[in-house]
This record gives structure tokens, sequence and C-alpha cells, in this order.
């Protein structure tokens, strides 16, 4: 047993190495050969590999890497340990991508504002993985301006706004639920996603009277919980690609 448990945790290892030293959950679903492994959950075993070898570490949920290439993914991803400025640019643009990716896989036109277009998702800028660079002009001028700046926007097959989603990792979200409110006219979706440690934080803001017209339209969602939507919706890909 205690072989067996070395020789899956050493496969999740080198299909690290692989792909240049990190990849997320859902890649080593797909990537990892789990055939022989005696296990009818080969997902969860991944899974329990990935949080307690101290061969591979965390840098964002979903997304591990190997101790041995630390550094090496580090500047790949820009990332400075010392400056939490870096830190946050690749935390946003990570979460940015997973909502861009889910939104892909739900058939929606994906889009992100100019600012963001070259921020990194992993290894590819954001323009790369959008459905379009030009937000479409889907209403009055001054609305549409308003639009331009929200994080990451889904629209449907008419060119309407299906969800504004804004990424807040330590800026003010009062900012992005006044946003929100000049956009409430459409019939959209408006989604605040952050570290599930600011939950109070949205919670207080949003029990302001200034916003009680969009109380009730506005989620918030954890970094968690977006890293799940997508975890969840390339296993469901890869089912149907098997059918």
């Amino acid at each position: 047993m205690r072989q067996q448990k070395y020789t899956q945790a050493q496969q999740v290892i080198d299909t690290l190495r692989t792909t240049g030293g990190y990849a997320t959950l859902s890649d080593l679903y797909h990537l990892v050969d789990t055939k022989s492994w005696a296990t009818k959950t080969p997902n969860e075993s991944i899974r329990r590999i990935v949080q307690q070898s101290n061969e591979i570490f965390k840098i964002q949920p979903g997304l591990w890497a190997l101790e041995e290439c630390r550094e090496e993914v580090m500047r790949k991803f820009d990332i400075c340990p010392k400056e939490e400025k870096s830190i946050e640019q690749f935390t946003h643009g990570y979460y940015q991508g997973l909502i861009i990716e889910i939104g892909n896989m739900k058939h929606y036109a994906t889009y992100v504002p100019a600012q963001d277009q070259n921020r990194k998702f992993l290894e590819k800028p954001l323009k790369d993985i959008c459905t379009t660079i030009h937000i479409p002009d889907f209403s009055y001028e001054n609305l549409t301006e308003r639009a331009r700046t929200v994080d990451v926007i889904w629209f449907n097959e008419r060119k309407m706004p299906n969800s504004f989603f804004e990424v807040e990792h330590s800026t003010d979200i009062q900012n992005s639920i006044t946003k929100f409110c000049d956009l409430q006219d459409f019939n959209s979706r408006f989604l605040i996603v952050a570290p599930q440690n600011r939950k109070e934080q949205f919670d207080k803001v949003m029990s302001r009277t200034a916003f009680k017209e969009v109380k009730e339209r506005v989620a918030f969602h954890s970094y968690e919980s977006i890293y799940k939507q997508y975890e969840l919706m390339c296993i469901a890909r890869a089912s149907e690609g098997f059918i």
C-alpha cells in the first residue's frame, strides 16, 4: 500500500515536471494517467496528493507547483514573494482568467477592459482567451463607457450583458458596487469576486442605504468558489468529450 501511494504521488510529480513545473488541478485530472490506480475516485487521490506532498506547493486555489521549480515558476508569473503588488497583479489576472474560461465554456462572449488585456492568466495574456477585445455597443454611449471598465463581462448571443464581474483583492468594494448601480437597469447579474475574508466587508457595504436598489442583485463569490466552478466545468466538458 505504501509503495502504491508513492507511485501515485510520483506520477503527479512527474506530470508537473512535464507541464513546466505547475498545473491546475483540472489539468492534472486530465493529464495524470490513473488507469492503473486501484481507486474509483482518482481525482480525489490527486487532490489529496497535491495537498499533502512536501514536494508540491499551492500558488492559488486550484493551482499547484513543484517546490524544485519554485523560483522558475515564480519568474514565469512575475511573482516576487516580497512584493505584495506583484502577488495582487497575478491574483487579479488569475481570477479574471478563470471567470473568462467559465464564460467561454458556457458559450458567452467574454470581455475584459483594454487596460487588463495584456494582464496574464498563467502565461497567456487575457486578450488571448477572451472571445472579444471590443465591448459591444449594447446601450447608450455613457453606459457602454461605464461598463468598459468592469473586470469581466459575459455577453449573450444578442450582445447584451449577462453578467458583470469585479475582482476585489484589496481595493475598495464600494467603488465596484457604485459601478453596478450605474448599470442596474440591465437584466444582468452583478458579482463581486474576492477572498472569503472580505465577505464581512462586502456585507457592510451592501447594508448602506445608498445601495438598497441593488442589494438583492449583487452576489459575493469567494476565490475558492470560482475555482470550484471552473473545475466542475472542466470535468463536465471532458466527460462530454468522451461520449
